[in-house]
């Protein structure tokens, strides 16, 4: 008999699968996604909406996309369909960084040093290209297979002809307007790629290498010291980790308010600061050590300004004579606080000198080798090998007081991850100070861009204040070149006006290439000449730009070069990692403050790096990388979305394997209750079976609306804050506590054993498919393909709709006036109040159904009858109810209430029988045809005209 009554159940039917796979299934979607043109599709459904542009910073074509391209490209995406499903225009051009020296390099790893040498630039640059452009192809593919939006088939490359323009552009207005200027300063060098690396170019690992504590020959005794009674030759001891610089010493350098004293020891007279005596002669290994006293016995100082104008004999070239100046970047907490100041091989060192006017020498070539400048003896010598040659020099020079081994941070190309050196080259540089470049960047990050998170406002700002001017020319061949000439005379710099927009005109129609091909008189305006000397023979720059100020200019060659898709500048959002503070934020903020005083940017957001289970960063090396095609080859895209909504991304994000599998598991939670939504609306047709009266829905059919609409409210403002951790914190709660384990399991009842047609169940129903198109559209930014496959589930009358759209991103948002039936304002709040007073009563019953489980007094809830007393403001708060409210929320057979002084539960035994049909204990036979069921039951069975043989 009950298999007979099972065929009378309203059981769930629905196509959409419980098992997704989601790796087979996801690029048959993304076809049925290009059919479509969904791109273009939700741009024309929303052209009049408000725009918002978030702009992409473009990756480095070079390899195949890695798991932190997927978390950020993911992040993009989130903001833009959670925008684009709100009604925003929101045209997303992807880009890409193609020029550079990692490219370069590996052309010419692979073309060899035999085809190298018989290569000329123009074929060097058309290979380069070529390199660039497979793996934009790569890379692409890869953004794609993630379920990303964009405009893929027209993307913005960084060698396009129309981007290479926009660097002339804001090279032009910042070069005119003095922010752009050719000097000779010490800048970071990297002997490997032979090329200027800027600050951003710059990582910081951990080198070994000789602590010098070396005695500088002082000309004369220090007027005091003397008349102290100081006899013999004066020495200045300096402090050094850098050897290699010595041979460019041209001063030593003092804090200006420290005291200096004169340290007698091994029978040498030592000035240095005094604050660092005892430090020192631990290191250096004094035994014994005096103070010159005058005489009171008082030690006789001088501070640092006093003893500037002094002079000394250099270390090396003993020819030169140095100079003792001060500084306030000299600190007492390393050293001798005397530091040796090689204006060529520091920015510090450099900065001062200036000040005093100590010279400039630079015995160091491109190749990291020192010059016969440095020296007879450490000519020839690659920097890396001069610090044993100088210990054995200074030992027996008598100059060396020790020589000690540490490890300390140290600079190294971003590149190629070697040490860098500090050296003095021309170049050309963005002034931080010229045009007052730092002080209006700084007022743009204060007063014109909301940063994500807030925090991220100081990081910058610290960066911007801090930074030296910005070197931006490079010394390879594959890049945009510095648009100007020299005069073929005299060497004088030929750049004006009309010649940057003849370059701007050239590179718009032939591109960059053209630079190295073509004749400045092809394309110069006639008679252009030098103004100092008059020849009109000109010599194009050598030198290219910074990959940094090419990216960071896009917010021309893009948002304004193309304009006429949709694009606006300054735009409403960049995102990228956090170290693009010091990257392309930076080079895009200083680009457009000095170009146009303005931010590029009205918000920026910054997402932190993917780290493995432990928090280690992830290399080839360690073996701990994950592969974001191997992620979607297991699990689909949509687990590694969900994984990232998952995750505070302004923080490092852990991910593993084992972090996959436990986002699956959440994925399978939501992908279930979508579908038991789905099996129990198979046979709705929402405009005929909706409750349309709110009072027509039961109380807990009415605070699950209530709480949907809160649910709703609180995502709009988690994806407005861009706080997708926020909108995967709500859902889940929201389904696996309200929806899922009170609200589906207390309405199965009425789902499964009600009338097909019962006002019961067409409640329900009502509230399922108000729940299903709020979570739907809700986190289709987040499980994209799983929610455009529950949009093709949906019961047949809905899919019928004339007019619905195919793809659920094309179906908006959802809203609250659009909730059927209309909530009533007055009395949402008093529903939610009410129902928290409940709800801790369930919470109450359901230990007390558990501790009935355990001891085996029931098996299932529906076998308990329950008594609750609850003190009085909870005892009036129930009494507003209907028990059976309470019968079908506990899922229990009765509930009975009393008021008492406190807080209750007892569980007993139902009494009645088990129904064989809808399994609830009920008194059975309250129908005659049907007298094995209950009474409930035997009315349902009337309406469906069941017959069944009566015994």
């Amino acid at each position: 008999m009950a298999n007979t009554y099972k065929a009378t159940m309203n059981l769930p039917q629905t196509d959409f699968s419980m098992k997704a796979n989601l790796a087979q299934n996801e690029p048959k979607r993304l076809l049925k996604w290009e059919q479509e043109h969904i791109y273009q599709a939700v741009l024309e459904k929303n052209k009049d909406g408000e725009p918002f542009i978030l702009h992409d910073g473009p990756p480095y074509a070079n390899g195949p996309i890695h798991i932190g391209h997927a978390f950020n490209k993911i992040l993009k995406d989130f903001v833009l369909k959670s925008r684009t499903q709100r009604g925003y225009y929101a045209p997303y051009i992807p880009g890409w960084d193609c020029h550079g020296q990692p490219i370069e390099h590996m052309v010419e790893t692979t073309l060899g040093p035999e085809k190298m040498a018989a290569i000329d630039q123009p074929t060097l640059r058309r290979l380069c290209r070529e390199w660039a452009e497979k793996y934009v192809g790569i890379q692409r593919e890869g953004f794609k297979r993630l379920g990303v939006n964009a405009d893929w088939e027209h993307p913005y490359l960084t060698f396009q002809p129309n981007f290479e323009s926009g660097n002339v552009e804001i090279f032009k207005e910042m070069y005119l307007n003095g922010s752009v200027y050719r000097g000779r300063k010490p800048i970071h060098w990297c002997k490997r790629c032979h090329t200027a690396l800027a600050e951003a170019e710059i990582e910081y690992s951990d080198e070994t290498s000789p602590s010098l504590f070396v005695r500088f020959e002082m000309t004369s005794m220090p007027e005091r010291f003397a008349e102290a009674g100081a006899e013999g030759t004066a020495w200045v001891l300096i402090w050094t980790t850098t050897a290699w610089t010595l041979p460019a010493n041209a001063a030593v350098c003092l804090a200006p308010e420290a005291d200096y004293v004169m340290v007698v020891a091994d029978g040498k007279n030592h000035l240095m600061a005094e604050a660092l005596i005892e430090r020192v002669a631990g290191v250096v290994g004094w035994q014994e050590w005096s103070v010159v006293s005058d005489a009171a016995g008082e030690p006789v100082r001088y501070k640092g300004t006093e003893l500037a104008g002094l002079s000394y004999v250099c270390p090396v070239r003993t020819d030169r004579i140095g100079t003792f100046i001060y500084g306030d970047h000299v600190t007492l907490e390393d050293g001798t606080g005397v530091v040796h100041t090689a204006p060529g091989h520091g920015q510090d060192d450099y900065l001062v000198s200036l000040k005093f006017g100590v010279p400039l020498y630079m015995p160091v070539d491109d190749d990291g080798k020192l010059t016969e400048e440095a020296g007879e003896r450490f000519a020839g010598m690659d920097t890396d090998e001069v610090a044993p040659e100088m210990i054995a020099y200074l030992t027996e020079a008598g100059t060396l007081a020790a020589a000690k081994e540490i490890t300390h941070s140290y600079p190294h190309c971003w590149r190629c991850h070697q040490p860098v050196i500090f050296r003095a080259t021309d170049q050309w540089f963005v002034s931080m100070e010229r045009n007052d470049l730092r002080t209006r960047a700084l007022d743009a990050i204060d007063n014109q861009v909301r940063w994500v998170p807030d925090w991220a406002k100081n990081r910058i700002g610290s960066m911007v204040a801090d930074r030296p001017d910005w070197c931006i020319s490079r010394q390879r061949s594959w890049g945009v070149p510095i648009p100007v000439f020299k005069c073929a005379k005299c060497g004088e710099t030929v750049a004006t006006a009309e010649t940057f927009d003849a370059i701007i005109d050239l590179f718009e129609r032939e591109g960059a290439d053209a630079w190295f091909t073509r004749d400045p008189k092809e394309y110069l305006p006639a008679g252009t000449h030098c103004e100092h000397c008059g020849c009109d023979e000109l010599v194009p720059e050598k030198d290219i730009l910074d990959v940094w100020w090419e990216s960071g200019v896009s917010h021309t060659s893009v948002l304004k070069h193309r304009a006429s898709e949709g694009l606006r500048w300054p735009a409403d959002l960049y995102l990228e990692g956090s170290d693009q503070h010091r990257g392309w934020f930076q080079s895009s903020l200083l680009t457009s403050v000095g170009a146009f005083g303005c931010a590029p940017y009205r918000s920026v957001m910054h997402c932190g790096f993917t780290v493995d289970a432990n928090g280690e960063k992830m290399s080839k090396s360690k073996g701990n990388g994950i592969d974001p095609a191997d992620v979607t080859g297991k699990y689909g895209a949509d687990i590694l979305r969900l994984w990232v909504s998952s995750v505070d991304y302004s923080q490092d994000v852990r991910i593993s394997d084992d972090i996959l599998a436990q986002v699956s598991g959440t994925y399978r939670r939501f992908r279930n209750t979508l579908r038991f939504i789905l099996g129990s609306l198979s046979d709705f047709d929402f405009q005929k079976n909706a409750v349309s009266s709110w009072d027509g829905l039961t109380p807990v059919d009415q605070w699950m609306m209530v709480r949907t609409r809160e649910l709703l409210r609180a995502v709009e403002t988690a994806y407005d804050e861009y706080r997708f951790h926020n909108v995967y914190r709500l859902v889940y709660d929201f389904v696996v506590g309200d929806l899922s384990a009170i609200y589906m399991e207390t309405s199965k009842d009425r789902l499964y054993s009600e009338a097909p047609d019962s006002p019961l169940r067409r409640s329900a129903q009502t509230v399922l498919m108000n729940v299903l198109e709020v979570m739907v559209r809700i986190l289709s930014p987040i499980l994209t393909f799983t929610t455009d496959e529950v949009w093709e589930s949906y019961p047949e009358a809905e899919r019928a709709r004339a007019g619905r759209p195919s793809n659920v991103q094309l179906a908006g948002w959802p809203e609250e006036g659009a909730f059927v039936p209309t909530i009533p304002a007055e009395q949402a709040d008093q529903v939610a109040r009410r129902f928290d007073t409940v709800l801790e009563v369930r919470a109450a019953v359901m230990k007390q159904l558990e501790d009935a489980r355990t001891s085996q007094l029931v098996n299932k809830s529906q076998e308990a009858a329950v008594s609750i007393v609850a003190p009085g403001e909870v005892y009036a708060v129930l009494q507003g109810f209907d028990p059976t409210v309470f019968e079908e929320l506990f899922v229990v057979s009765s509930v009975a209430l009393s008021e008492g002084d406190e807080l209750s539960v007892e569980v007993s035994s139902a009494a009645g029988e088990k129904c064989p049909r809808c399994w609830n204990y009920r008194t059975l036979g309250g129908n005659e045809r049907h007298p094995h069921v209950c009474a409930r039951c035997g009315e349902v069975l009337d309406q469906l005209g069941f017959e069944e043989e009566i015994e």
